[in-house]
């Protein structure tokens, strides 16, 4: 094998990247300060002091409609792909198959609405 200038940048390079990588986690350790307790082991929020604890409680149905809209958002970003090759296809089966797939998305739309998770429970008022 033949050592080129090629293989010297490519070292270099390789072994910038690494120092850059090890060096934004050597470099703040160092720099950072070393004081403790008092305000610096406060959470921080907004420039104003904390109310109460940090630890508060959701609602479940938060989390509901968080996990529903990451599933959906990513099941959408599936089609993006799908709608620039489509047009090359030939052929029904593609189309077959982004039918089945967007029936998919459906049912499950309709299978969380008939379960009552798109309806936002109302507060009650004491």
């Amino acid at each position: 094998m033949v050592f080129s200038w090629f293989h010297l940048g490519l070292i270099i390079l390789i072994l910038a990247g690494v120092l850059f990588a090890v060096g934004a986690l050597i470099v703040p350790t160092i720099l950072a300060p070393k004081a403790r307790g008092g305000a610096i082991s406060m959470p921080y929020e907004c420039g104003m002091p904390p109310q109460g604890s940090a630890w508060g409680s959701f609602n479940i149905n938060y989390y509901f409609y968080a996990l529903i809209f990451i599933a959906f958002d990513v099941d959408v970003l599936y089609l993006f792909p799908v709608a620039v090759i489509y047009p090359r296809t030939v052929g029904w089966i593609p189309f077959v198959e982004i039918l089945l797939f967007l029936s998919v998305l459906g049912a499950a739309i309709l299978y969380f609405y008939r379960k009552g998770v798109f309806t936002w429970p109302r507060k009650i008022k004491a």
